[in-house]
């Protein structure tokens, strides 16, 4: 896995086709090189209008199995009982970090107790 790729990653509220993505847009980039299936990549939606939060929560309820972090699993963040913020899990020198997008900072790097400690609740999904 090219790490290098990512930090290349530009913010776009519902940017879809990189490197201008937003947070689900990196997590649909990164499932591709891993060679992960497909999530719908709902272009259409923005985390502003709330379509895409109410897509992503029945895609967790219907089709993803809640699971412990590791290497491709995504970190779903909670501000509340709101989902917030998505990124992906991966290793890095055999530590797990949440590969991340944001407004402003574009893409990091969070090790994994930092990324939960910023959010109410963070729950992994494959």
């Amino acid at each position: 896995m090219n790490l290098e790729k990512y930090t290349l990653g530009q913010y776009v509220e519902g940017g879809r086709l990189w490197p201008h993505v937003d947070c689900y847009g990196l997590v649909l980039e990164v499932r591709r090189d891993l060679g992960l299936p497909d999530w719908p990549e709902w272009s259409e939606m923005r985390k502003a209008d709330g379509g895409l939060v109410r897509a992503c929560k029945e895609m967790i309820q219907t089709q993803l199995t809640l699971c412990e972090p590791d290497h491709g699993v995504a970190a779903v963040a909670y501000r509340g009982s709101v989902q917030d913020h998505i990124g992906i899990v991966v290793r890095i020198n055999g530590l797990l970090e949440v590969l991340e997008i944001n407004k402003g900072r574009n893409v990091s790097f969070t090790p994994l107790r930092r990324f939960e400690r910023r959010f109410f609740s963070v729950e992994y999904y494959r």
